[in-house]
């Protein structure tokens, strides 16, 4: 039996954001037929737009891929999507002896006479990782600075006046092509910007494609960053081979959203925060779940868990992988301590002089009392007041918050930034943990 992958490490696999997104709608039994497993191989036959059904079929020791399909990603949707399926659920791809056709692909590719369509496998030829790595920096050094270009363009012309001005999708298409699949979510971000933000971001954004065309020239930790924040992927197997953090981790707690931000039926990310309670060290765990699946783990919010976490390299690190448990999540806990609404702006503060692009920061605060004001909802000790941001807080979360509190101090967990404060989780007079979002 093959060592299942998580869904985590079939999503690192995407060369882009966009394939990530569209694999989800082939990891579904309905889309693939013919499917099967074993030998160390995967195949399948998709539904494609014409008659004739693509084929797809994965060397998983490699990786190694090929598809039928003319998409020249690699792996493409169809390759991603058929992992998906196979990750997801014990039985979704039946055993048995390669379909003809995965064989002659199988054997062409065993005896070197085939095509070799590999996935980002450093281990197996660190010669060809090095030229693929060298390539892809080039790739996105070059996109980053037509990006730069762009916006300078845009300023020329000038903000109020944006007649003329095409939608920004063409240069986050520029941007997938570049590989670098984090400028181009933030370039999409600009169509829906509002005026009075728009400066900010351009600012922020040719920061990053600066920087991202210098990154060599860097300290190590703000290089890493910047690779991140241009979407370089890092794998989980090689985290967790490195140094890790063991802790008793409280969960703050967890927020579930589409990964486009729509409510489709699409791939779905979880966020789990957590915070070490001998360490006090913050850390955040993405997990994702296909299509009508909830991602996993599920960590109760307000518990602690026993485990080694491994931090993914940065400025200012906080994304994690979680690695060795060591047993079952105890509590509920209690509130974990925090901070004043002073407090917290000075620490977001120095995040940020850490890492320019962070939009928020993980925050605890204590006896704070949500109130309804003229300028919107605010969380105040009675002295100091940090605002609510109400674009990432639903109108029944506030009024739940404020429900919990009753017009006395609770300890409420979110994120704090420049935007204001994003409520998650709120401890009340009975100390047990409330969720603020959907789960």
């Amino acid at each position: 039996m093959e060592e299942r992958w998580s869904t985590e490490h079939v999503l690192s696999l995407a060369p882009d954001a966009a394939s990530q997104k569209s694999a989800g709608e082939f990891s579904s039994p309905a889309a693939w037929s013919a499917t099967g497993t074993g030998g160390g191989a995967l195949w399948g036959e998709c539904r494609g737009s014409g008659g004739a059904p693509y084929r797809a079929v994965v060397e998983l020791a490699a990786p190694a891929f090929d598809c039928t399909c003319p998409s020249r990603k690699s792996p493409c949707k169809h390759v991603l999507g058929l992992l998906l399926l196979w990750s997801g659920a014990p039985g979704a791809v039946p055993a048995g002896e390669p379909a003809d056709w995965a064989a002659q692909w199988l054997t062409a590719r065993r005896d070197g006479t085939g095509p070799r369509t590999a996935g980002p496998s450093p281990s197996a030829d660190p010669a060809a990782a090095r030229r693929r790595a060298e390539k892809r920096a080039a790739r996105v050094g070059a996109g980053a600075a037509e990006l730069r270009l762009r916006l300078a363009d845009r300023i020329r012309r000038g903000l109020a006046d944006p007649s003329g001005a095409a939608p920004w999708e063409e240069v986050a298409a520029r941007m997938v092509d570049a590989q670098a699949p984090g400028l181009a979510t933030r370039v999409r971000e600009l169509d829906t910007t509002p005026q009075q933000h728009l400066l900010e971001e351009y600012a922020m954004l040719h920061l990053l494609a600066t920087a991202a065309t210098r990154v060599d020239e860097l300290p190590a930790p703000l290089a890493a960053t910047v690779r991140a924040r241009v979407g370089y992927p890092t794998d989980t197997a090689d985290l967790l081979a490195g140094p890790t953090v063991r802790d008793r981790w409280h969960v703050l707690g967890s927020r579930t959203t589409p990964m486009d931000g729509r409510s489709d039926d699409r791939l779905t990310t979880r966020r789990i925060w957590l915070r070490g309670a001998k360490t006090g060290r913050p850390a955040l765990l993405l997990v994702f779940g296909r299509p009508g699946r909830a991602p996993e783990p599920a960590l109760p919010t307000g518990h602690l868990l026993e485990a080694e976490l491994a931090f993914h390299p940065g400025a200012r690190p906080l994304r994690a992988a979680l690695g060795t448990r060591y047993g079952a999540p105890a509590g509920p806990a209690g509130p974990p301590p925090g901070l004043t609404p002073a407090e917290a702006v000075a620490q977001y503060g120095a995040a940020v002089a850490d890492d320019p692009w962070l939009d928020a920061w993980p925050t605890v605060l204590t006896d704070v009392v949500p109130v309804l004001t003229p300028d919107g909802w605010h969380l105040t000790d009675g002295e100091h007041a940090l605002p609510v941001h109400r674009a990432a807080t639903p109108e029944a979360a506030l009024w739940r918050l404020a429900a919990v509190s009753t017009g006395r101090p609770l300890t409420v967990f979110g994120e704090y930034g420049h935007r204001g404060f994003t409520p998650v989780t709120a401890w009340g007079a009975d100390r047990l943990p409330i969720g603020l979002t959907a789960p």
